[in-house]
C-alpha cells in the first residue's frame, strides 16, 4: 500500500537554505508570508557550512570579519522570527504552475503548494572532484573539507589544489599544523592574489607542476608520493586535503522550463524568471552585470520576496517601507 504524500502549504517556498536564502526566509516572514525552505543537505547554510564554517568572511556589510559558522548563526536565528518549515535532506524534483501558485514535488514524496518560489540553490547540489590517487583513503586521513582545524593539530598535511579553498585551507592551517605542503599540477594559481600572497609569505611549502601520484600508510594516511617531471618524492604526512573544485548539478531543476544559462538562472531586474511565480535570487542568478557574493545575494533576495509578495497578491505593494518603521 502507497502511502499518500504529506502535503505543505505556504505563501513563498525557498528552494536552497544557504546565506540568500536564509536571509529570503527571514525576509518573507517581514512580508507576513508563510515560508517553507527546501535544501538537498542535512544542515542549514549551504556551502558556507558544508566547506567554510571557520573561513573569515570579509565582504559582508557591518562585519570587517566574521567566520562563516557565526553568519549562519546569525542568519539562522535571523529566519527564525519567519519560524518556517525547513524540509531539509531533500530535493526538490518537480514544480507545477497553477492559476493560483506552484506546486513543487519533493523525493520523499513531500508535496508543497506555494503561492511563488524562490530559488537561491546557489551552485546547485555540488560534489567534490576525486583526486585520482585517492583509493579508499577516504576518511581514513583525506578529506574534502575542513570544517573544524583542531583535528590537524601538529600534523603535516598535504593539502592538494590551487584554487580559493586549497589556500584559505593553507592559510588556516599553517598556523596549528606541524606544517603544510601545497601541490598544485600548475604553476599559476586561480586563487585570489591577496591569498596566494599570504600563503607565500608564510612558511607553508608551495609545490607547483606536480601532482600527488600516491597515498601510503597502514590503515591510515602516513605520506603521499609526490611527481614532478617524471620524478617521485615521499613526503611524510598524516592528512591530506584535496581541494580540486567542486561538480555542480542544477538537477531536476533543468527540467521545469526555466531559462538557464551556463547552470545560472537568467533573470530580469525583479529577479524573475521565465516561469510565472517563479523567481531567483544569488549565485545561481545571471543578468548583465552580475557580480556573485554573498552581499549582492541579500539584495537580490530582498528584491525577489517583495516582487513575489505582488505576485501572489496583486493589491500588496513591491516596497513595504523599512522593518523599523513596523511594529
Amino acid at each position: 500500500m502507497t502511502s499518500s504524500p504529506r502535503l505543505v502549504e505556504v505563501d513563498i517556498l525557498i528552494i536552497g537554505a544557504g546565506p540568500t536564502g536564509l536571509f529570503a526566509a527571514y525576509y518573507a516572514g517581514f512580508r507576513g508570508h508563510r515560508v517553507g525552505v527546501v535544501d538537498s543537505l542535512p544542515e542549514l547554510g549551504g556551502q558556507i557550512t558544508a566547506m567554510y564554517p571557520e573561513k573569515q568572511i570579509l565582504d559582508v556589510a557591518g562585519f570587517p570579519s566574521v567566520k562563516g559558522r557565526d553568519l549562519v548563526e546569525g542568519l539562522v536565528a535571523q529566519a527564525a522570527t519567519a519560524d518556517p518549515t525547513y524540509l531539509l535532506d531533500r530535493t526538490a524534483t518537480e514544480l507545477t504552475s497553477k492559476d493560483d501558485g506552484v506546486v513543487v514535488g519533493l523525493d520523499d514524496g513531500t508535496e508543497v503548494h506555494a503561492g511563488a518560489v524562490l530559488v537561491t540553490a546557489g551552485i546547485g547540489k555540488f560534489s567534490p572532484r576525486p583526486l585520482p590517487a585517492q583509493g579508499d583513503w577516504l576518511g581514513r586521513g583525506l578529506e574534502f573539507f575542513v570544517p573544524s582545524f583542531a583535528p590537524y593539530a601538529d600534523k603535516d598535511v598535504v593539502i592538494v589544489g590551487g584554487g580559493d579553498s586549497a589556500f584559505d585551507w593553507a592559510v588556516h592551517l599553517e598556523p596549528v599544523a606541524s606544517s603544510v605542503t601545497l601541490v598544485h599540477r600548475r604553476d599559476a594559481f586561480r586563487a585570489h592574489e591577496r591569498t596566494v600572497q599570504q600563503v607565500r609569505d608564510s612558511s607553508v611549502r608551495i609545490i607547483t607542476k606536480a601532482e600527488v601520484s600516491a597515498i601510503t600508510g597502514n590503515g591510515r594516511v602516513e605520506a603521499v608520493d609526490v611527481t614532478v617531471g617524471g620524478e617521485t618524492t615521499t613526503l611524510p604526512c598524516q592528512a591530506v586535503v584535496a581541494a580540486l573544485g567542486f561538480i555542480a548539478d542544477l538537477g531536476p531543476l533543468q527540467q521545469w522550463g526555466i531559462e538557464v544559462v551556463k547552470r545560472h538562472i537568467v533573470v530580469n531586474p525583479a529577479m524573475q524568471t521565465n516561469l510565472p511565480r517563479v523567481f531567483a535570487a544569488g549565485d545561481i542568478t545571471e543578468y548583465d552585470g552580475k557580480v556573485r557574493l554573498i552581499a549582492v545575494g541579500f539584495g537580490e533576495a530582498a528584491t525577489a520576496v517583495n516582487n513575489a509578495t505582488v505576485a501572489i497578491d496583486p493589491g500588496a505593494k513591491v516596497f513595504p517601507g523599512h522593518s523599523s518603521e513596523g511594529p
